[in-house]
């Protein structure tokens, strides 16, 4: 069976395309559209459908752009109520591409709308199964998200129903059958998934914990909500977009792309109170950067730490990016339906710098040299790593205040006495300096490398958990 995974590393997202017979099928598109229209021009193919596992909450689907691009027509799972025209199909419903079939599946859990995919070949043999965020590798959807949009979904009662949906319609299935996420280690839809990106059914009822064949629906509610932490501030805006409807991406572009000189920039960032962000990398942004700008790098997990920090969508934003990265920043905020990009600065930081405008820098050291001061004095020690990263092992004494918690404990970062900042590798920790920097931080220092190059220093580390650690 003809069956192409497109994965986008920066969301851990998956999208998968089917084409049979000049008929051709898209799943859970990302919000730019181009490369699927493309894809099936490539195979003298016409997008006959798009097919929605759910409601997504960490992206903003394309379906709306490929319905008006490709004349497609837009299926959901049952129990979808989407503000726009679409096929509410039913739980066991066959569409047709070409001479393959398309059975759906309803396995509410993650969310109550949520559909599994079946897919079946031109000789009627079952391959494989799109499960949206229903089963992962090495996991399954959180059951907690629909709550924050539906308040009476409560996670136990999601959970126990993406008990029996696992139970009753998806382990009963071949175990040749392939699994295709929607999603793969990295995303915030799930806590345990695997960085591979398929597998059998049949392995997956080997080693994912949540399919055990003698576990109970009260033991897998316990084990499922275990250790989730609070979803990114975006994921429940992000759905309402995808059910009510949202503006062309071609729109959004048209609106972003102007670019100003530095004085027009400055300008308007003093009209309109538009958030600066700014793009680059940790090493140049810590070199020199705009005052009240916000550094979150594209060269990381970028759409995720926007939605994570930004917490409205909706809030006007003016780019700073590297020359030429204009156009990609663009598409990677509209992906989390941050729409309100209104333009950028021409040049870059260089053109801001060059006109003679003045611009901060971020203190920095390294670990060797920490090393020597954590000997010498003892600096207080800022760790804005997930909890579950410093509760493995942290430098002995250290502050943990996660980076997506920052806004509400700065009362724990002092004003009275220096102090050092560090995440992983010192791409969190430039965001949290950037922050801090704007809300009138100046006594601290950044470490170059983070905590894997503190790791390979003589400093004491511990994975016991100090009283002072936020919980």
């Amino acid at each position: 069976m003809k069956i192409e995974q497109i994965y986008t590393g920066c969301l851990a997202h998956a999208a998968y395309y089917i084409e049979n017979n000049g008929e051709a099928a898209v799943f859970d598109p990302l919000r730019e559209v181009q490369p699927y229209l493309d894809r099936a021009k490539k195979d003298n193919a016409k997008i006959k459908y798009v097919f929605e596992t759910h409601f997504h909450a960490d992206f903003v689907s394309g379906h709306l752009d490929l319905k008006d691009k490709a004349a497609a027509e837009i299926v959901f799972g049952p129990g979808a109520k989407p503000a726009y025209k679409a096929t509410t199909a039913e739980d066991g419903q066959i569409f047709k591409i070409g001479a393959y079939k398309v059975k759906v599946i309803h396995t509410p859990g993650h969310t109550m709308e949520s559909t599994t995919y079946l897919l079946i070949d031109e000789k009627g043999k079952e391959h494989g199964l799109i499960t949206g965020d229903t089963l992962f590798i090495g996991d399954v959807g959180r059951p907690d998200l629909a709550q924050h949009v539906v308040s009476e979904l409560t996670e136990e009662k999601l959970a126990g129903h993406l008990f029996d949906s696992l139970r009753n319609k998806i382990m009963p299935l071949s175990d040749e059958l392939i699994i295709y996420p929607n999603h793969g280690a990295g995303s915030a839809c799930g806590k345990k998934m695997s960085t591979e990106t398929t597998d059998t059914l049949g392995h997956q009822k080997e080693v994912n914990y949540a399919l055990r064949a003698d576990m109970t629906k009260e033991e897998f509610i316990k084990e499922v909500l275990t250790g989730l932490t609070a979803p990114p501030q975006y994921f429940p805006q992000n759905v309402l977009m995808n059910i009510k409807g949202y503006e062309s991406l071609d729109k959004v572009m048209d609106k972003a792309k102007k670019g100003f000189t530095p004085e027009a920039f400055e300008a308007v960032a003093n009209e309109t109170g538009a958030l600066l962000l700014d793009t680059r990398d940790a090493k140049d942004f810590a070199n020199g950067f705009i005052p009240n700008s916000v550094n979150i790098g594209l060269e990381g997990s970028f759409a995720q730490w926007v939605g994570e920090m930004i917490p409205d969508v909706k809030q006007e934003i003016l780019l700073i990016t590297y020359s030429g990265k204009e156009e990609e920043a663009i598409t990677r905020l509209s992906r989390v339906g941050y729409d309100n990009t209104i333009g950028y600065l021409d040049g870059g930081f260089k053109s801001w710098k060059n006109s003679g405008k003045d611009f901060e820098t971020v203190g920095r050291i390294t670990a060797k040299n920490f090393e020597k001061a954590f000997n010498a004095e003892r600096p207080l020690l800022i760790d804005v790593r997930k909890k579950s990263e410093f509760d493995a092992e942290h430098i002995t004494g250290a502050l943990n205040i996660p980076l997506n918690e920052i806004n509400q404990h700065l009362a724990q970062f002092p004003k009275d006495k220096p102090f050092v900042l560090h995440c992983a590798g010192g791409y969190r920790s430039m965001i949290a300096a950037s922050i801090l920097k704007q809300r009138g931080w100046n006594d601290f220092v950044d470490v170059i490398g983070g905590f894997d190059d503190l790791s390979k220093t003589k400093i004491p580390k511990s994975d016991y958990v100090c009283p002072t650690t936020l919980l």
